[in-house]
């Protein structure tokens, strides 16, 4: 694998190193690279670039493959944090294996990117993730839950994977994503994007109410997979009780 040479690194890191600017997004956040290293994994050989945040002091995460600086069509994954699926193994969501189906595809790119988002369950943060999941237990869908805690249905916004993409050099993206939100923002803030690459993945008995509002209420194109899922077992838990 050809990544980032250490001409690369040294360059990114000297352009970074002062780096402040007006900011993008709602929230005027500017990221800039703090620190490069490789990252052999189980998914392939892959770089990390770490990026600061000074507005709110949030680290995210780029996970490189091959040589991105530059490039056109690079394979590009935005993934929100999500500790519950990503560390945990949860089934009640499909982030876990989202995540690991992008890392074993980029890990078999020419040039991909991923990007590591820290704006846990939909952009709450993990303590009212947490109080959704016990409000979807008594019935209300994951669009229903955080309304109801105060929240819009998504609270997350992609300025700061522009901002990582625009450090990076990156020319133009094959976006991997069913959200068709992630598209239009990252256009919005100047991203180039050549080709939407989907990621479905196939449901379970837990997570079948949570895809299939996420395509009918949050309008992600998941092509009618949930709705095609048919199980032979018990009901599935965490689904809308029938009044």
């Amino acid at each position: 694998m050809m990544g980032l040479t250490k001409e690369d690194i040294a360059g990114l890191l000297q352009e970074n190193k002062d780096h402040e600017c007006e900011g993008i997004g709602r929230d005027k956040i500017c990221v800039r690279a703090v620190a490069v290293a490789d990252l052999p994994s189980q998914y392939g050989q892959f770089q990390a670039v770490a990026f600061f945040n000074n507005r709110d002091n949030k680290e995210h995460a780029a996970l490189v493959h091959g040589h991105v600086i530059n490039q056109e069509d690079v394979v590009v994954r935005l993934h929100s944090e999500c500790l519950t699926g990503d560390v945990f193994g949860s089934l009640r969501c499909d982030c876990h294996d989202q995540l690991i189906t992008a890392l074993r595809t980029l890990g078999k790119t020419k040039a991909g990117l991923l990007i590591y988002l820290r704006q846990e369950g939909r952009g709450i943060g993990f303590i009212n993730k947490i109080k959704a999941y016990a409000l979807q237990q008594e019935g209300l869908d994951t669009k229903e839950a955080n309304i109801a805690l105060g929240f819009r249905d998504d609270e997350r916004e992609y300025s700061v994977a522009a901002h990582i993409i625009k450090s990076l050099r990156i020319r133009s993206v094959r976006l991997m994503t069913n959200n068709p939100r992630k598209i239009a923002e990252l256009e919005q803030y100047g991203v180039k994007i050549t080709e939407r690459i989907p990621l479905v993945i196939q449901p379970n008995k837990y997570n079948r109410f949570y895809l299939e509002t996420k395509e009918k209420e949050l309008g992600h194109l998941l092509e009618g997979v949930a709705g095609r899922f048919q199980e032979q077992m018990d009901v599935p838990l965490f689904r809308r009780k029938k009044t």
